[in-house]
């Protein structure tokens, strides 16, 4: 019968307590690793409901945030544009989205996802476009990254259990989507 025994760096970093230079810096870097890791911009989820409140928010989301937002809105059909206010085939299909939104105001959840922009540029772009629904910032594109896509913009579709329906890389077109959004509904 053998036993097992697990190191893991706080263990480590217990064992070496006490003695020399060279074991008080391997302390201290063990006892950092124990610590967890860091984020220079981490922040609290929001409070209560994941979606924005105020179009014109722009709260920073990371994947995960993403993830959670989306499944909280299970139970509604979700259409999720990721858009920058710098792409031009994005200034194409902004009028679309502005007029399917609208038209599918109350029975379908838009989401925007700014990406690779400046805040005041993309407020500016939703302004112009009078798009009413929420947006989330993504100043890296980690978010279109994590989801396996490649450029922008980028439209999803989940229906009501949060399946993906229907994706689109490029300049959706309003019947285009409509029709996508009908198979949800």
């Amino acid at each position: 019968m053998s036993t097992r025994t697990s190191f893991s760096p706080c263990r480590i970093a217990g064992a070496l307590y006490g003695g020399g230079m060279r074991r008080g810096l391997a302390l201290l870097l063990l006892l950092a690793a124990c610590a967890g890791p860091t984020e220079p911009d981490a922040r609290p989820s929001p409070e209560g409901a994941l979606l924005p409140e105020d179009r014109l928010e722009l709260p920073a989301y990371d994947l995960a945030q993403y993830r959670a937002m989306i499944q909280e809105l299970e139970g509604t059909p979700v259409v999720v544009n990721i858009w920058g206010s710098w792409c031009p085939p994005c200034r194409v299909e902004a009028p679309d989205l502005a007029d399917v939104s609208a038209a599918y105001e109350g029975r379908v959840q838009f989401v925007g996802i700014d990406i690779l922009d400046e805040r005041q540029a993309a407020r500016d772009f939703i302004l112009e476009f009078d798009w009413q629904y929420p947006h989330i910032f993504d100043p890296t594109g980690a978010i279109r990254d994590g989801l396996g896509y490649i450029g922008q913009p980028v439209t999803i579709v989940h229906d009501a259990q949060g399946a993906v329906t229907f994706e689109w890389t490029g300049a959706v077109a309003e019947a285009q989507l409509t029709e996508e959004i009908e198979k949800v509904l």
